[in-house]
């Protein structure tokens, strides 16, 4: 099996390359999906079995949510995004370390030898899907700051009017908070990327090398960094968004 950087193709749907990346994606959400409407459909008054588990995860979710925005309408505003981005980037991050995942997949020759090319793989091990995601999230911070504060009250934020004293300085602060809009684009996909990507190829050389035993405490610790990623993607979401709709004095 060979490292590589781009999701690996697996096959064509018309002239849409499906790749192991976006075939975990489909899993993952269609699961997601599933799951929700199940308990959906089938919930109680008195809960249990799977809809104790759903509940749980809803209420500390919000929870969270509520304790970051200081604000229950502003919290149950934001919990469709902040739920959707945590559990989907946390389970597409867990499904890619289950056995086989990375090994099991089509036989593929390059340069007279055969490797292979696996069936599934993390999609926030692919920097096109943490590219797509940051952008969506990014405008949608935006989006959010300008229907809040409308646009000349979200646009005070970086432009400082001349009546403004001290004009220069602020104008200065202003131009480096809207670089730091478009920066943090990078951020949020180089570091998923970065720390899911990496994780893949540690458990793949510890497992070419030593392939009993000794990869498990490193499985570990891939299982608590897809956590925390997923933890600090959407809190970061979350934080990001709140200040968006803060006016230009706060």
């Amino acid at each position: 099996m060979e490292i590589s950087i781009a999701a690996e193709k697996l096959f064509m749907l018309g002239t849409f390359p499906v790749t192991n990346s976006f075939l975990i994606a489909f899993l993952v959400s269609f699961g997601l999906i599933v799951v929700t409407r199940f308990v959906v459909q089938r919930k109680e008054l008195i809960p249990r079995g799977l809809q104790n588990i759903f509940e749980l995860i809803v209420e500390g979710l919000l929870s969270f949510i509520e304790s970051v925005t200081e604000d229950k309408a502003q919290a149950r505003k934001y919990f469709p995004l902040i739920a959707t981005i945590f559990l989907f980037v946390l389970f597409s991050n867990w499904v890619g370390l289950l056995p086989g995942m990375g090994t099991i997949g089509l036989a593929h020759s390059v340069d007279g030898h055969t490797t292979i090319v696996p069936f599934l793989r993390s999609t926030s091990a692919d920097l096109n899907f943490t590219l797509a995601l940051s952008l969506m999230v990014v405008l949608t911070i935006q989006f959010t700051g300008i229907a809040t504060l409308g646009l000349f009250g979200y646009g005070k934020k970086f432009f400082v009017s001349p009546l403004h004293k001290p004009y220069v300085l602020g104008t200065v602060v202003g131009l480096l908070e809207l670089v730091s809009e478009f920066a943090k684009f990078l951020s949020f996909s180089f570091r998923l990327f970065g720390n899911i990507f990496a994780g893949e190829i540690l458990l793949i050389v510890m497992l070419h090398l030593v392939p009993y035993f000794i990869p498990l405490p490193f499985l570990f610790l891939e299982v608590f960094v897809g956590f925390i990623q997923a933890a600090v993607f959407a809190m970061l979401t979350l934080v990001f968004l709140k200040m968006a709709t803060l006016p230009a004095e706060h």
